[in-house]
């Protein structure tokens, strides 16, 4: 007997449809083989699923037991195969009494005793169920809260095998588990730190706020101590709130790489990614023989943070470039390409010279020019045209940490970002962008029109710092932002003069 149950495969970030095919033929004694380009953990599930069958209390046929996973030309890998397949086995033996199950998705990992354990890439699963008109998902109950959050679907949170064949045969009532999606996106602005702790530093404090208005990268330099890390762990704060379908996109990619908490079911605050040093190109981009996400797909609508950027392996650093100008990866195998979302806002951190105090008036640095050289120089120039604000944060003053001045705090900061950020997609929503960061030379000729001061400041910029053309657009988008935080419509000479100060690294490090 031939017997059809419907589940997914997860690729990327995408779900693809998996018809489980069960037939039984006659046979002397119970053998099961698995078919379909299954995978390790896929061609294991057989002991799993017979292991679970017999603990619950049902008797295996004892007939040959043929699965088939459809279409045979796609590579299965997982577990999430366990409960369809289990299924496609009771149904295929008579034991389960619905017999069309062509609206029903399933998924799940069976443990040896019947319980269904958590599988990775429910949202992306569910998002496909819709998709197709699959609107009854079985899905582990640690996996419900994600599966329900996809409007148009009905998740059944489901514990052990038995319960889910009690549910099949009308013996336990169908309760769907319902979520509320206004209150998970209610804390996406909820964070647990803010920009009224950070004593002093004005000038990086302006520089982010800069920096997240025109959605620009930054990187901050300066000596041990001086608060760049504790500004960077910040930005999130001041970042615009989450829509409702990046939060999707950023949760599928949560989903999928198995971070994503029993309790969470969407991410709805900025995601703050900040790697070790020690980290490797794949784990940095992406990779795998089925490649996953990295680093910088897992901080897509939110913050990459790098600190100590000249520590990392200088071929590790060159592979952002593709994601920083694209906003995505493309992982090419022999088998399949895969492109994973990596739209981010890239914040680094490093000291200006290998003993870090370079430049400091509290403390004598102890390194030679060349060592000054050598250690910056670890920092591809390319990586750093690609990054808008180069920022100096000096050594905070014994006056600024003890005295009792009220800080502005986040979300005021938000306010201002949020109104420029409003200008910028109105101006730019034609050309499908939606902050200055984005612009093509197109728009910047368009949008970025400077007045005969402005290019005489500009002139004189890059005729003695030697600017590349690629620096003198970053310069435009981040004059564009200035005036956008001020509400005006012309780029002025102050706004060119403020944009060519945070270009420290080509002003004074490389001279």
């Amino acid at each position: 007997m031939l017997f059809r149950v419907q589940s997914a495969a997860v690729f990327g970030i995408k779900a693809y449809p998996v018809s489980v095919e069960v037939d039984l033929s006659s046979g002397q004694k119970l053998n099961l083989q698995t078919v379909g380009l299954p995978d390790t953990a896929v061609r294991e599930s057989s002991e799993r699923v017979k292991a679970a069958l017999r603990n619950c209390g049902f008797v295996l046929p004892a007939q040959h037991i043929t699965i088939n996973l459809a279409p045979a030309d796609l590579k299965k890998e997982g577990s999430a195969f366990d409960l369809p397949m289990a299924i496609g086995i009771l149904g295929a033996s008579g034991r389960v009494r619905t017999q069309n199950l062509s609206s029903f998705l399933f998924m799940g990992e069976l443990s040896l005793d019947g319980s269904i354990r958590p599988v990775k890439g429910t949202l992306s699963m569910a998002a496909m169920a819709r998709e197709r008109g699959l609107h009854h998902l079985i899905v582990p109950e640690a996996n419900a809260r994600e599966a329900a959050v996809v409007d148009g679907v009905r998740a059944f949170p489901v514990r052990n095998l038995v319960q889910v064949v009690e549910l099949l045969n009308g013996k336990e009532p169908w309760i769907p588990l319902a979520v509320d999606r206004d209150q998970l996106l209610a804390q996406r602005s909820v964070y647990d730190l803010d920009f009224k702790d950070v004593k002093g530093q004005y000038q990086a404090k302006r520089a982010m706020e800069v920096a997240v208005a025109g959605g620009h990268n930054i990187v901050l330099i300066g000596p041990p101590g001086s608060g760049k890390t504790m500004l960077a762990r910040r930005l999130p704060t001041i970042l615009p709130s989450m829509t409702f379908e990046e939060a999707i996109e950023t949760t599928k990619i949560h989903s999928v790489s198995g971070l994503l908490s029993d309790q969470a079911g969407l991410i709805a605050t900025r995601p703050f990614r900040a790697p070790h040093h020690t980290i490797s190109d794949a784990g940095l981009i992406g990779g795998g023989t089925l490649p996953r996400p990295g680093e910088v797909s897992l901080a897509h609508n939110g913050v990459l943070f790098l600190d100590e950027l000249p520590e990392f392996h200088r071929h590790v650093l060159d592979v952002l470039r593709q994601p920083l100008e694209d906003g995505e990866v493309t992982i090419a195998r022999a088998s399949m390409s895969l492109t994973f979302p990596a739209r981010f806002m890239l914040a680094a951190a490093m000291n200006p010279c290998q003993c870090g105090y370079y430049g400091d008036p509290l403390h004598q640095c102890s390194c030679t020019p060349p060592l000054v050289q050598r250690y910056l120089s670890r920092v591809s120039g390319p990586l750093l045209d690609r990054i808008d604000l180069h920022i100096q944060v000096p050594a905070v003053k014994y006056k600024e940490l003890a005295q009792d001045e009220k800080c502005e705090d986040s979300a005021t900061i938000r306010e201002r970002i949020l109104a420029a950020r409003h200008i910028q997609s109105k101006r730019l929503e034609s050309f499908g962008i939606y902050c200055n960061a984005q612009m093509t030379p197109r728009t910047l000729r368009r949008f970025c029109k400077l007045d005969a001061e402005s290019e005489k400041q500009m002139e004189n910029a890059i005729t003695r710092i030697g600017l590349s053309a690629r620096a003198y657009d970053r310069i435009l988008r981040v004059s564009r932002t200035m005036a956008d935080l001020e509400r005006v419509d012309k780029i002025q000479a102050r706004h060119v003069a403020e944009a060519i100060q945070y270009r420290t690294l080509d002003r004074t490090y490389w001279q």
